[in-house]
């Protein structure tokens, strides 16, 4: 994302679109975002995702929220084209987050696991802030721990790991107040630590993690909805290698 890194390349686009609706990660990840969603009652009328990919995360979004105006944008033309596949509904734009100006515009913002590729995280945040309406929301997911950087985020153009108390300064200090934050992906990090000590990721082709059998990819899922419910039934995971934080826009 940031001017450092070379775009990915289109089949990496191709290989997403088409592993998305049965890996266990991002129906995981889709769970968790939709049951924040309703479960801490925010209301909008339209959502923008920043980042938005192939379009899978407003496609559940749109499932969930039929009412609501869905935005996307993204960096690479590439991913847009799958996106407006999947949403033709929606608007799309293609645009660097870097630049966005809007002001007071939106009801609700998702960024999910897109900062982590920008050197300019802080400015990106601030966008964010500027963008949303008074009383609007900013949910995001970032891939957590410096203790679990490896290879597999050099691969996937990572510019770094949250801590939690990092991401949460970061966006107190782009004028919105936490309402909720948890790790996820908690269960797993035994396994992901493990998998992170193998060396020659680096030179792995990306998106290589999907090539797992299906019945990994269910016992992972598993899991994960194993995981899901202890979120839901108040615990807040300390640790795991994503946190995801949904935050306020209290000030015009």
């Amino acid at each position: 994302m940031n001017s450092g890194h070379k775009p990915f390349p289109k089949v990496a686009f191709d290989s997403l679109a088409s592993s998305e609706a049965r890996h266990w990660w991002f129906r995981a990840r889709n769970r968790l975002i939709l049951w924040v969603l309703k479960s801490r009652n925010v209301k909008f009328q339209n959502f923008l995702e920043i980042g938005c990919g192939t379009g899978f995360v407003l496609d559940g979004i749109s499932r969930e929220f039929p009412d609501a105006d869905l935005f996307g944008t993204e960096y690479f033309e590439e991913g847009l084209a799958h996106a407006r596949r999947r949403i033709p509904s929606a608007s799309f734009e293609q645009m660097d987050a870097r630049l966005m100006s809007d002001a007071d515009r939106y009801d609700m913002i998702g960024a999910f696991d897109v900062i982590e590729h920008i050197d300019e995280d802080e400015t990106v945040l601030t966008n964010i802030s500027r963008a949303l309406r008074k009383g609007g929301h900013l949910l995001i997911t970032v891939p957590q721990h410096r203790w679990l950087w490896s290879e597999a985020d050099e691969r996937a153009c990572h510019v770094r790991r949250y801590t939690r108390k990092e991401l949460v300064d970061r966006v107190h200090k782009a004028g919105l107040d936490v309402q909720y934050v948890t790790s996820f992906v908690s269960l797993l990090v035994p396994l992901m630590w493990l998998s992170r000590q193998r060396g020659g990721q680096k030179n792995a082709e990306k998106n290589s993690e999907f090539d797992i059998s299906d019945t990994t990819n269910r016992i992972l899922e598993f899991v994960m909805k194993v995981e899901l419910k202890l979120i839901q039934l108040g615990i807040r995971l300390p640790f795991g290698g994503s946190v995801l934080l949904l935050a306020k826009k209290v000030t015009s």
